[in-house]
């Protein structure tokens, strides 16, 4: 019996809001300044988690020493980057992401975003594209990497967004990400749909071998799907 979705779980950069790969550089950018070298497939590993934690990975990955200051450090880095670079060219909805969080909602299933980024990055990235929280807004709710211990692919922002949302069965959530850290985070949470979306930097074969319910093209497939319907 198909089990009716509660609570459909985004990611942010890459699932809902094309931000042309400015994560992608800026994380690059963090790690590299320090003088070591990454590789494009650790840094794709790292994309999705924790910025913080992240940057301390790829350094240590590339033989650097990433301690608490070097970290703090570059982590300013990686947020003056990225800031520079949306300055360039703005973020905005993937298609029609917001079209199909908006119709999400009109059927009753609430809409969590969970991002990798702290609320200093997260939140004005939000405000600058006009979506908000609240029953006039486009979302319920929000989870930035500040309000948990770890960043996926622990599951833990995951139950936020459903403590956020008042949702108590993990079975009817749906989680939605273009990492395989994604995935597994929406996979340890015990999600009841998981699905990869091709709009980030992975494709669909990078994708499928990990745990996943479907792989789609974008987000705006997911209205269709019959875990939102019944």
């Amino acid at each position: 019996m198909t089990r009716r979705i509660e609570l459909a779980v985004f990611d942010m950069a890459g699932t809902t809001i094309e931000e042309h790969g400015a994560v992608y550089e800026a994380l690059r950018h963090a790690v590299e300044s320090t003088g070591v070298t990454v590789a494009d497939s650790d840094l794709q590993t790292w994309m999705g988690t924790d910025k913080r934690e992240a940057i301390a990975a790829l350094v240590r990955i590339g033989g650097g020493t990433p301690d608490a200051e070097l970290v703090e450090r570059q982590y300013g880095v990686f947020r003056t980057f990225l800031r520079e670079r949306y300055a360039l060219r703005p973020p905005q909805p993937i298609g029609r992401a917001d079209k199909a969080l908006e119709e999400l909602r009109a059927r009753g299933i609430k809409v969590a975003l969970t991002t990798g980024f702290s609320d200093d990055v997260a939140l004005p990235l939000l405000a600058s594209l006009g979506w908000s929280v609240g029953e006039d807004g486009l979302l319920d709710a929000v989870v930035t990497s500040d309000e948990v211990p770890r960043g996926r692919p622990a599951p833990y922002m995951i139950h936020r967004a459903m403590e956020k949302t008042g949702v108590v069965d993990v079975r009817t959530v749906l989680v939605a990400g273009d990492t395989v850290v994604d995935l597994e985070a929406g996979t340890h949470a015990g999600a009841g749909v998981v699905i990869g979306v091709l709009t980030g930097q992975l494709t669909r074969e990078q994708l499928e071998p990990h745990p996943h319910t479907y792989v789609l093209d974008s987000v705006a497939d997911v209205p269709g799907l019959p875990e939102t319907l019944s």
